[in-house]
């Protein structure tokens, strides 16, 4: 057969249609039945594999990406899209119930709607929404903007109204009934408020006052003709401290209430009025133009009075009047006679307050208030932390809190004489950071050579190890964090992350790969190490505090004495934040925080705390914690995590193999090496291998007879087999695990079995 062109000439044979084009043909009226079987069985394999009834890797693969971005509601998402498909797969089959398509659209709205609503009753932070709890990632994406901008009501309100639009697309609801339903129970109120007062009586009651009638013109004219009144000075009103709504914490963790609260104690209106008037006096007296605000800032520990310095003014030969401000340094210079006329131990006057054209004086008060840790982690300051890492700082000389991110500090220096509070913040900030993270997010390792301040943490989950108490062993443990940092690093190049938040982001994607925990290591006393191991001390401190903060190690040194000595210059450049408290003479007040001040602070938690964005020293009364609260905390991490680490420490076996390898020659490691490389060796060839004479080769071999890597001496033999083979990872290492306790014997050997 032929076809003709349009010409009416023979065109040519037609070809014949391909297999696949048959195919095409035959199955295109089924379209619709085929996409919605393929749609069936994809979300029929993707809930099975939700439920755990299919574990091919490919099913796991994609369960797990419907988890971590779906959530809870993956489980009905997956049934949504099953029906959807199997209802387009029977749809010419005769039904009892044919969906309008508003009731699909619907459907899809509640499943939206519940995305956000999930993760706002689970109340899931962003690390827990990428591991899928909630509503996952587009449940945290869909709910915390409106949290975190409009509130928890109005975020609730938000989504249960598009659950309700839902709802009435579902069931043909419409809006004209809930007005008609709103209506009526509007009337119903309306006779149940008549039924109690009047309707006459509330009206006369509620009706507003006429409203005068203002003239412009009249009021124009009056602010002309008025005189010109001087600028009025600044006005300083105080931070009020409350509590603020909590943000929604993990439920492991420890109720808000286990952390005791406390408030400032007030300064009547006399007294603040009498130490104003003796400030302005004592201006007067040394002929200092200078005016004392009214409205000083009340702290828990000190009173800022605000000082505005004025204008000196001076005749010039040529009749006029010259006025010039006063300078700050002639007010400064007037500290000890104001601690005379007030009777104050001691007055810090800070010239100028940051950010003010004011000078603040700072008298102590009469009492002392305690700052609780409850009051400032309930404080709006510390819950804009987004951070686990969030430390509880104090409160400042307005009464405002004032917190801090470890991340972003990220190393700390602590100083202050004994008695001044420096402990006690320390205990402060290790129960801000186990009050706020689980032992999955958060180790501590703690040095405390005093053995006193520390040790109430032992049995903490949190904890690895024991508080170490001994110098060497805190040597070994700086040794040891070394060495994680660098094998922390090395994991990170390997997946390609710069920091340790990027490294936990990609490794949540391959399930059971543990994320990496941050650490948080405290150092008490560093004075009493730097006596001892002052060269290796400084370089392990500088080296982790050059490279440990983007793999999530962060160190808080406390020190007695801020000398230069202690506090090298290399180890204040690698410290850029530093806190100061009561110090006994202005030069530790300068190596501690290049300025003077500190020997000015009255102790029991004064203390200047200098960030490392910060130009000047903020002054703060730190947090208080008493034992009672952290013997509850302690108590209460051993039941909620009773698979605490009762084990050696992480930094054991190092310590061990610093210790046997002491006495020790410095090539056994390489001799070690040998024998695990080859089946025999001898004298001589650890001679020529090591380039060593051999008396020192023959105390190695008898070395390594003792460890029992090389069989007995033959009688007219100087060969001798080796009894390690090349597998084995660490023959070292296997050898102190078994007969370590025979060779090894250093002080304060710690005893896990009584923590």
């Amino acid at each position: 057969m032929t076809r003709r062109s349009s010409k009416g000439e023979p065109a040519g044979p037609t070809n014949p249609p391909t297999w696949d084009e048959k195919l095409i043909t035959a199955l295109r009226p089924w379209g619709r039945e085929i996409g919605g079987i393929l749609v069936f069985l994809v979300a029929a394999i993707s809930l099975f594999g939700l439920l755990g009834l299919i574990r091919t890797t490919a099913v796991a693969a994609w369960s797990s990406f419907l988890w971590i971005w779906l959530g809870w509601v993956s489980l009905p998402a997956a049934l949504f899209i099953a029906l959807l498909g199997l209802y387009n797969a029977t749809w010419r089959l005769e039904h009892p119930y044919h969906p309008r398509p508003a009731v699909w659209i619907g459907s899809a709205l509640a499943l939206v709607a519940f995305l956000p609503l999930t993760h706002l009753l689970a109340g899931t932070t962003l690390p827990e929404s990428q591991l899928g709890q909630g509503g996952g990632r587009l449940g945290y994406a869909l709910g915390e903007p409106v949290h975190y901008f409009f509130g928890t009501a109005a975020a609730y309100l938000a989504y249960l109204a598009l659950l309700w639009y839902a709802i009435a697309l579902i069931t043909g609801w419409r809006w004209v009934d809930s007005v008609r339903v709103l209506r009526r129970l509007a009337a119903q109120l309306r006779g149940w408020a008549r039924s109690i007062a009047p309707e006459d009586a509330g009206r006369a009651a509620n009706r507003p006052e006429p409203r005068p009638v203002i003239d412009r013109r009249k009021m124009e004219k009056i602010k002309r003709e008025a005189p010109p009144t001087a600028p009025r000075p600044p006005v300083r009103r105080p931070v009020p401290v409350g509590p603020v709504e909590i943000q929604r914490r993990h439920p492991l963790l420890p109720p808000v209430d286990m952390l005791l609260k406390g408030g400032i104690q007030k300064l009547s209106a006399d007294e603040i009025e009498a130490k104003r008037q003796i400030i302005q006096k004592t201006l007067d007296e040394f002929n200092i133009p200078a005016e004392v605000l009214p409205d000083p800032l009340i702290g828990p520990s000190v009173t800022q009075f605000a000082v505005v310095p004025g204008y000196d003014e001076r005749e010039m030969p040529d009749g006029s009047v010259h006025r010039a401000k006063v300078r700050v340094n002639r007010i400064a210079a007037l500290d000890r006679d104001m601690a005379l006329a007030l009777a104050a131990p001691r007055i810090r006057i800070q010239a100028p307050v940051p950010g003010q054209g004011i000078v603040g004086v700072e008298v102590p008060n009469s009492a002392i208030s305690t700052v609780r840790l409850g009051t400032v982690i309930e404080s709006a300051e510390f819950q804009k932390i987004q951070s686990g890492l969030g430390m509880a700082l104090g409160l400042d000389v307005s009464g405002a809190a004032v917190a801090a991110d470890i991340a972003k500090l990220p190393h700390m220096l602590v100083a202050g004489q004994t008695g001044s509070g420096k402990s006690v913040f320390i205990n402060a900030i290790v129960a801000c950071l186990v009050f706020n993270n689980t032992p999955e997010t958060l180790n501590l390792v703690m040095i405390d050579p005093k053995r006193v301040e520390l040790i109430r943490f032992n049995g903490l989950p949190h904890l690895l190890g024991k508080v170490e108490t001994d110098g060497e062993r805190a040597i070994g443990v700086l040794r040891w964090l070394m060495g994680e940092m660098d094998d922390r690093y090395r994991k990170l190049s390997e997946m390609g992350a710069r920091h340790i938040e990027a490294y936990n982001k990609k490794i949540r994607r391959h399930p059971g790969v543990k994320t990496l925990p941050t650490i948080v290591a405290l150092v008490d006393e560093l004075a009493d190490l730097m006596v001892q191991y002052g060269a290796e001390l400084e370089r392990a401190l500088c080296r982790l505090a050059q490279m440990a903060r983007a793999v999530g190690i962060h160190l808080i040194i406390a020190t007695q004495r801020p000398s230069t000595d202690v506090i090298t210059g290399l180890i204040k450049a690698n410290f850029p934040s530093r806190a100061s408290f009561a110090v006994a003479s202005g030069i530790d007040s300068r190596v501690i925080l290049d300025s003077n001040g500190a020997e000015t602070l009255l102790g029991r938690g004064d203390m200047l705390f200098l960030s490392s964005d910060a130009s000047t020293p903020q002054r703060l009364q730190g947090c208080f914690v008493s034992d009672d609260e952290i013997d509850r905390l302690v108590r209460y991490w051993q039941e909620k995590w009773p698979e605490q680490r009762r084990g050696p420490a992480p930094w054991d076996n190092l310590i061990e193999r610093q210790a046997f390898l002491g006495d020790k020659d410095d090539l056994l490691e390489r001799a070690v090496a040998l024998a695990q490389k080859y089946d025999a060796i001898s004298t001589s060839m650890l001679q020529r291998r090591l380039r060593i004479g051999f008396p020192r080769a023959s105390k190695i071999m008898e070395d390594l007879y003792e460890m029992g890597l090389v069989e007995d001496p033959k009688i007219g033999g100087a060969t001798r087999r080796t009894l390690v083979d090349d597998g084995a990872s660490d023959p070292l290492r296997d050898f102190l695990t078994k007969h370590g306790e025979d060779y090894i014997d250093y002080p304060d050997k710690p005893d896990f079995d009584n923590p």
